[in-house]
């Protein structure tokens, strides 16, 4: 049976009440995949075991085993160039804790946890379980209507910041599991929290490097609460929405030449040729012109080598934190000679904002890529999608 939870179905309506809003962190497919289909493995006479094995299909930094009577999560890769693996079990109320060595040890369904990352939130509400959602750093980040009403009933505790969690309130609020964010494994307050018996549970969605493998992590959080299937059908629904707008302009033979990124102090800063924003212009059948290079994050450039490459490019997506043309010129009155800007084809995500100034982009758009897409589409191939309003993406004021 299908199941498509209301919170995804949702999600337009509640992006349209941002429009107008004004002012770190992030962007899901095809109907043949599903995650929960699995094939068990053959049991051999004398034993009883019920084992298989459950993996994504696009993110690569985690996956799951289901074990005789507990769930085994493996986070393979919670920061980028991690040389460790992560090992969690999920053990259901009532069952024994099993042998072995794991870096956690969780009782499912969580009813209380802690979230560090706003890219979590989506997850939690299109599972409909963020209700369990107790405590959270940097409360002011998080845009979600639905979210921002429970802090305002105080049933969300402001935690501080994420690399420095108010470790008293944590333990005060004593939740069933803490979902971390790190860059690294020196995060001495996770190392706190965990000597007080409270679980931590790294999770690296931000560090895949497609969109798909972004928005697949909601798979990651389904085991915590007996949601395999929602999610299942879930990440189904996205990924099918994303590849029907893929198809959409697959085949176009003109493909529009793209820049990214803008100056900040001496350097411009734009996505390298492997990253998440480069796979999105690449699905758009655009033509970014640093798609050859390697990096999987973000190139440093200088100007004057932007320039050279970038000045006749057709269009400009996600000039940094620039949100009108002006601004552009104030900074740099050279960004003035580029054909995007001449055209005025530059295209902005930074002045959608949720009510407390937080980007809509960086909490939304990795689990919601088939949105993304449909939004540059839309822009650099505007006869593609008709009737259609865009959900992050705007026109430079």
């Amino acid at each position: 049976m299908t199941f498509v939870s209301n919170s995804i179905l949702n999600t337009f309506d509640l992006m349209k009440k941002f429009k107008g809003i004004s002012r770190f962190l992030l962007l899901l497919f095809t109907v043949a995949f599903v995650f929960g289909s699995c094939k068990e493995k053959q049991s051999e006479p004398q034993k009883t075991t019920t084992d298989s094995l459950l993996k994504p299909s696009y993110a690569k930094g985690f996956y799951i085993e289901k074990k005789d009577g507990y769930t085994l999560l493996k986070v393979t890769k919670p920061w980028p160039h991690a040389t460790k693996t992560f090992t969690y079990a999920l053990v259901p109320k009532g069952n024994k804790k099993p042998d072995g060595n794991f870096d956690a040890v969780v009782t499912t369904p969580v009813s209380k946890i802690v979230a560090t990352s706003t890219t979590y939130i989506p997850s939690l509400e299109a599972l409909q379980v963020e209700n369990t959602l107790v405590g959270f750093p940097d409360t002011q980040y998080i845009s979600s209507p639905n979210t921002r009403k429970m802090i305002e009933e105080g049933k969300i505790k402001e935690l501080g910041a994420n690399e420095s969690i108010n470790t008293e309130l944590v333990i005060d609020i004593n939740p069933d599991v803490i979902i971390g964010f790190s860059i690294n494994d020196q995060n001495k307050t996770y190392a706190t929290i965990q000597k007080t018996g409270i679980p931590v549970v790294y999770n690296g969605d931000w560090a895949e490097e497609t969109p798909l493998g972004k928005a697949e992590w909601i798979k990651f959080f389904a085991p915590f609460f007996n949601k395999e299937k929602e999610a299942d059908s879930i990440f189904n629904y996205i990924e099918k929405n994303y590849l029907k707008a893929k198809q959409l302009v697959a085949e176009r033979t003109e493909k529009p030449t793209v820049l990214c990124g803008a100056m900040y102090k001496d350097v411009w800063y734009l996505p390298g040729g492997k990253s998440w924003m480069a796979q999105f212009l690449a699905d758009a059948n655009t033509n970014y012109l640093w798609k050859n290079t390697d990096e999987t994050g973000s190139l440093k450039m200088t100007f004057e080598s932007v320039y050279d490459m970038g000045v006749d490019a057709d269009f400009w997506i996600a000039p940094g934190q620039f949100i009108a043309y002006n601004q552009l010129t104030q900074e740099n009155n050279s960004y003035k000679n580029f054909k995007a800007f001449k055209n005025k084809k530059i295209y902005t995500f930074s002045n959608t904002k949720g009510p407390t100034g937080g980007l809509l982009y960086y909490e939304m758009a990795p689990s919601r890529p088939d949105l993304v897409l449909k939004d540059i589409i839309y822009y650099l191939h505007p006869d593609a999608l008709e009737n259609y309003t865009p959900h992050f993406f705007k026109t430079l004021e």
